[in-house]
């Protein structure tokens, strides 16, 4: 076991980046989710009855960094508990869309994106987890900027497009995608056909974490992912506490 022991003192030695937003009761979350689904560090026993404080945290399961689970869409579909503790410590993959973005906010990641990525830091290995970086996360806790409705009364903000998922699942094998944004299509297509990104990683049987941040923390390659969710079952999204080990 001092193997071990001597093993994990040296990881601590490298640099973890937390992935997470700080969760309040004024986080922004969904408004198709009902008001008042939101209620956090509320005190169920005061220090004054039992010389203790216990809380209660009630909270939707798509709130936050949250990890969403193939029965999010997909019924009969996976749940957290079908998932084991390994499953969510994987490889990590960030492609940075964020010069694209600065040119157009509606911008979709494209397979030509992916090949391009390629070309610079290697083919992207088969059970990754690969992150679009866009550093939407920097909008947090600004709901209405994460949204970014324009003129026209749609939302603007970037996202996955649906051949570059394809190319992830298809040719790379990928076990999970991630994404700063509030979905993983962007609204300028999925205003007109759904959100078909998102329903076709979840109908893929795969998982994805949304509203990610500091992934500008983080290098394209050689990381790897944690993600820690509350031990619910039958949960199909939950807010995790996600973060990046990176041995510079």
């Amino acid at each position: 076991m001092a193997g071990l022991w001597e093993k994990l003192a040296e990881v601590k030695q490298y640099r973890w980046v937390d992935l997470t937003h700080t969760l309040t009761n004024d986080s922004p979350y969904w408004d198709g989710i009902p008001k008042g689904s939101v209620a956090l560090g509320e005190v169920a026993v005061p220090f004054e009855a039992m010389d203790l404080e216990i809380q209660t945290f009630k909270f939707p399961g798509q709130f936050g960094t949250h990890i969403d689970y193939p029965a999010h869409f997909v019924q009969g579909g996976r749940l957290s508990q079908d998932f084991s503790i390994m499953d969510t410590v994987l490889p990590l993959v960030v492609i940075d869309a964020t010069p694209m973005v600065k040119e157009n906010v509606d911008f979709e990641l494209s397979v030509e994106d992916i090949k391009a990525f390629e070309q610079k830091h290697g083919k992207i290995p088969e059970g990754s987890f690969v992150a679009l970086r866009t550093d939407w996360g920097k909008r947090w806790p600004d709901g209405a900027a994460l949204s970014n409705i324009g003129e026209d009364g749609n939302e603007h903000f970037p996202g996955w497009g649906f051949e570059a998922l394809e190319f992830l699942f298809d040719e790379r094998n990928v076990a999970a995608i991630g994404h700063e944004t509030l979905d993983t299509d962007a609204p300028i297509s999925s205003k007109d056909v759904g959100l078909r990104c998102e329903r076709y990683v979840l109908q893929r049987d795969r998982f994805q974490v949304e509203m990610l941040t500091n992934l500008d923390q983080v290098p394209a390659t050689g990381a790897v992912i944690v993600v820690q969710a509350p031990k619910v079952k039958d949960a199909n999204g939950m807010p995790v506490r996600a973060f990046a080990i990176v041995k510079d």
